[in-house]
């Protein structure tokens, strides 16, 4: 029974499990965690790594190993294969104003915009690695002139695990080179002019290893796959195929589905990423996710479970009550100012439970624009497969379908991307054309009548806010 390992280094910590290679059951796990903040050495997450291994057992009857791990982390090495400075994580805004310069340098204003979607299938913005490299050339000019190479987090520790060879032995995958910025999904290759523009030099980046293309051995032997970015870890591991959009309720939301050709949205709400089978994987998030649902329990006064209870015990459409829950701003669609709203009260439906029905079908509405999104650019939408902590929620499993308007497939909980790097390390390890079909077991079904009407109501007022908020300015 060979076993295989996957990794999944994200934020806040690192996860490893330990799975059959042939049957994906699971054989033991680890974790450990990682510093809080946006810009972190990355030795912390070879130490989490480590301890999360041995915390699992170990690797050395590991077969083969797989890395997945958090996006657009931007890692400068010298010459010699140190670290230049702490990596700047996705969620490090200060690279803001220079997303803007960059779509300035290619025209400016929709012009611009189209012109980077046109190129590498995204607009920027602070979250991508092309970003941060062009604030490191503006704000540390020592750092840029010692960078020779930049990579992402999970090639780094893929590198590691290797034993730290040259900087030519730098690897990566189309689903992690897809999130930097200067990598080309529809054309599969680098754009260094791209690279050049932002940081003013031209730095050796990772080789883009085909799927489950081996990257190297780890020091005790175990064959490595070439890892693979967090969100198409998760796709990988729950099995996601065309007709598929995976739906994470989480922090913030994302929507992603598996395309079998490229997209360029020149809006930027889309990002046009690569999946890790070789096929696409568009994405978007909405900023207000499963903290809808805690400011909605804080503001009733109750645990999640009585919020479920009391938002199914009222009819769909909660009566024409609506909530708009743009509690942080939002992202789908660009509104960075907007606020929350609760419109349509009566007297007979200012009741906590037709607060929380209005709250859960404000969430759903929010996610089912990011569906629109895709669907604008060619995404069918055959089934949602529904993760995160807010698909705990009995309310949000049920009322799912009514509002998204296809079957929604709630998998068992578990370590998801962390799950598609091993079903990555026994595909590597299997040299066969397709990973193997490891059964999903557990995962419930939830279907029902689509009511375009819910959507229609909450539409109404999404857009009346925008024109009140318009007006106020």
């Amino acid at each position: 029974m060979p076993l295989v390992a996957g990794v999944d280094s994200s934020t806040q910590s690192c996860k490893v499990v330990i799975r059959d290679a042939t049957a994906g059951t699971l054989v033991r796990e680890g974790r450990a965690e990682h510093p809080d903040g946006t810009e972190v050495h990355p030795d912390a997450w070879w130490s989490a790594l480590r301890q999360a291994a041995d915390r699992a057992g170990g690797f050395d009857d590991v077969a083969a190993v797989s890395v997945a791990g958090q996006q657009h982390g931007m890692i400068c090495l010298d010459e010699d294969g140190r670290v230049v400075r702490p990596a700047l994580l996705w969620n490090d805004v200060r690279s803001a104003p220079a997303a803007a310069d960059l779509i300035a340098d290619l025209g400016g204003g929709a012009a611009g915009c189209l012109a980077w979607a046109q190129a590498v299938g995204s607009v920027p913005v602070a979250s991508f690695t092309v970003t941060k490299l062009r604030w490191l050339a503006e704000h540390e000019p020592d750092n840029t002139k010692r960078t020779t190479a930049v990579c992402l987090p999970h090639d780094w520790l893929t590198w590691r695990l290797r034993g730290l060879p040259s900087l030519d032995d730098l690897v990566t995958d189309r689903g992690d080179a897809s999130g930097t910025g200067y990598w080309s999904p529809a054309a599969g290759a680098y754009r260094p002019d791209l690279l050049r523009m932002a940081l003013g030099a031209e730095p050796l980046v990772p080789r883009v290893l085909a799927p489950a293309e081996p990257a190297g051995r780890t020091g005790t032997g175990s064959v490595l796959g070439p890892g693979t970015g967090d969100n198409a870890g998760a796709a990988l591991g729950v099995g996601a195929g065309p007709g598929d959009v995976l739906v994470s309720i989480g922090t913030s939301g994302v929507a992603c589905a598996v395309t079998g050709a490229p997209t360029a949205d020149p809006t930027g709400t889309v990002a046009g990423f690569a999946d890790a089978t070789g096929r696409f994987l568009p994405l978007v998030a909405t900023l207000n996710a499963a903290r809808v649902l805690d400011a909605a329990a804080r503001l009733l006064g109750v645990d999640h479970a009585t919020l479920s209870t009391l938002a199914l015990s009222v009819p769909a459409g909660a009566d024409g009550v609506v909530v708009v829950p743009y509690l942080e701003g939002e992202r789908t669609p660009n509104r960075p100012d907007a606020t929350g709203a609760v419109h349509g009260l009566r007297l007979a439906t200012a009741t906590p439970a037709h607060l929380a029905r209005a709250a859960v079908e404000g969430l759903l509405c929010g996610l089912a624009d990011g569906l629109d999104a895709l669907r604008a650019q060619g995404a069918v939408v055959d089934r949602v497969l529904l993760v995160g902590g807010g698909a705990r929620s009995e309310a949000v499993r049920r009322i799912a379908p009514s509002v998204l308007g296809r079957p929604v497939v709630v998998p068992t909980p578990g370590e998801y991307v962390a799950d598609g790097a091993a079903r990555q390390a026994a595909w590597t390890l299997s040299g066969t054309t397709d990973p193997p079909q490891w059964t999903v077991g557990g995962a419930e079904v939830f279907e029902g009548r689509e009511l375009p009407a819910i959507r229609q109501r909450y539409a109404d007022v999404r857009d009346l806010t925008a024109t009140r908020m318009m007006a106020d300015r």
